[in-house]
């Protein structure tokens, strides 16, 4: 799944061609996503200009003023620019052009992501409950110590909660607390106010570290450019179980948490 440092990569290459630019027409081939792309969409945004590009947590937000376009990539998919004779594919959905000939094209092949628009971000019912953006001052550990206090969960489940801190997802959750020397499976609540801060620059560490990678490909991603991430051939523990940890050649253990595969090194997360 696309997650922040994927979604974040993809912002930044889509930015400089599209800011600015008037969206001229949308071709929806197939509006069966995670939500029905709206009938309306193309009616509501022919004909704006895109002033802006952000991001919240996995959600890309389009502005064109008046109104907002969220994009959702969901388990597999990718935004990237295509010819303009380049024909669609099976699992290209939408098609967005604009006033340069610029052509963007969502490829979804599992159809878990979403195209949507709104005129109030803050009360979309999608963003309205998220936590704070990792990369922000917001984020640090005094926050993150407080949330801990609170939760008996484990402490890998609680960074991957969208309301506690968004954008963490299974990759980068393993390596943070890699780098924090915390075991994923530790109570949320018996975390010290030092190992939060630990894990709090963890996690700010191995994000933008990953962004500076392009993400990671695992599946399915591949930034607008169609280039691959490489941020996976620089995990520290992340897939690796049975293989010696790089840091003390201990082998490293996988668990499974709430469906998910957890990576740790016995040694460095005690």
């Amino acid at each position: 799944m696309p997650e922040l440092p994927e979604v974040e990569t993809t912002r930044l290459g889509l930015l400089p061609r599209l800011q600015g630019r008037a969206l001229t027409r949308i071709m929806v081939r197939n509006p069966r996503l995670r939500w029905p792309v709206p009938d309306d969409l193309e009616a509501r945004l022919a004909g704006l200009t895109l002033h802006s590009l952000a991001r919240r947590g996995k959600y890309l937000l389009f502005d064109f003023g008046s109104v907002t376009q969220i994009v959702h990539l969901g388990m597999s998919g990718s935004l990237r620019f295509a010819g303009p004779d380049e024909p669609a594919a099976l699992h290209d959905h939408v098609d967005w052009l604009f006033d340069d000939g610029t052509l963007l094209r969502l490829r979804d092949p599992r159809r878990f992501g979403a195209v949507l628009w709104t005129d109030d971000v803050a009360r979309h019912p999608l963003l309205a409950h998220l936590g704070p953006e990792p990369l922000t001052p917001a984020f640090d550990a005094a926050y993150l110590h407080a949330q801990c206090q609170r939760r008996n969960a484990a402490i890998k489940q609680v960074i991957m909660d969208g309301q506690v801190v968004v954008g963490v997802g299974n990759i980068y959750a393993s390596e943070s607390l890699f780098h924090a020397g915390i075991r994923p499976a530790t109570a949320a609540r018996r975390l010290s106010r030092p190992a939060c801060a630990r894990l709090a620059a963890a996690i700010k560490q191995v994000l933008t570290a990953a962004i500076a990678a392009g993400g990671s490909s695992l599946r399915d991603y591949v930034a607008s450019d169609g280039e691959l991430g490489y941020f996976q051939l620089q995990t520290r523990v992340y897939d690796r179980a049975g293989l010696p940890c790089k840091t003390c050649a201990t082998p490293v253990r996988r668990i499974v948490q709430g469906q998910r595969a957890s990576f740790y090194c016995p040694t460095c997360q005690r």
